[in-house]
């Protein structure tokens, strides 16, 4: 990531080059296991309109649903922020429109977020979440999809502490702890706390199914060795 990073091919414009550096953060989190939101998904808020991909999915990290076009690398067709956020403006432009009438209207801002989430306008998105959880401050659900947007965008600490009061409103949501070790562990390199929140995790979520408790006591495994060797 390093060299791509120092070596932009000249004629890149700066959006494409933004692009890149936002998609390499969601290849990171996904390479690590983090699929920050939904890893373990329970129930859903409102889904958003079409297009729009599913709550607290990790983005793609090429491009997002519907957009054509042939790709200039692997097939990948070649898309700028620039264009996702027209995608995304056209796609909520119908809510954008109720919401005018209805500015507190929860729903609402919580289907406008996913579609900016999707979109990878993570900052948006951010905002109307956020506006959301002012009128439904215990959506633990869309608090943990906020604190995705804010990690993507580069916010840690924000989305810590949002993941940090989704556990407080509910001590047992297994995607919010899970999402607060795994921050912990990349994002802040507490080893300690990540192994503190998956603890609470898998002793709150007794029920939990085989191949998920075993994908949190791999990594938690990791931790413990990735501890003991520094």
């Amino acid at each position: 990531m390093a060299n791509e990073n120092e070596n932009v091919a000249s004629g890149t414009s700066s959006s494409e080059w933004q692009a890149k550096q936002v998609y390499a953060l969601a290849v990171v989190c996904l390479l690590i296991g983090l699929a920050v939101g939904y890893l373990f998904r329970g129930s859903r808020s409102p889904e958003p309109p079409a297009n729009a991909m599913q709550a607290g999915a990790a983005p793609d990290a090429s491009v997002p649903p519907g957009m054509g076009g042939q790709g200039s690398m692997g097939g990948q067709p070649k898309v700028t922020l620039d264009q996702m956020k027209h995608m995304a403006d056209k796609q909520a432009e119908p809510l954008l429109a109720k919401l005018k009438d209805d500015p507190k209207n929860a729903d609402l801002l919580i289907q406008i977020g996913k579609i900016y989430f999707s979109t990878h306008q993570f900052k948006e998105a951010a905002d109307y979440l956020g506006k959301s959880l002012e009128a439904k401050p215990r959506n633990v659900q869309i608090r943990t999809l906020l604190a995705s947007c804010l990690y993507y965008d580069g916010d840690v600490d924000g989305a810590m502490q949002q993941l940090v009061q989704a556990t407080t409103d509910d001590p047992k949501d297994a995607n919010s702890l899970f999402n607060l070790g795994m921050i912990r562990w990349q994002g802040k390199k507490d080893a300690k706390g990540a192994l503190a929140a998956w603890e609470q995790l898998l002793r709150t979520n007794p029920q939990l199914e085989m191949a998920k408790k075993a994908q949190v006591e791999k990594l938690m495994a990791e931790v413990r060795q990735g501890n003991s060797t520094n």
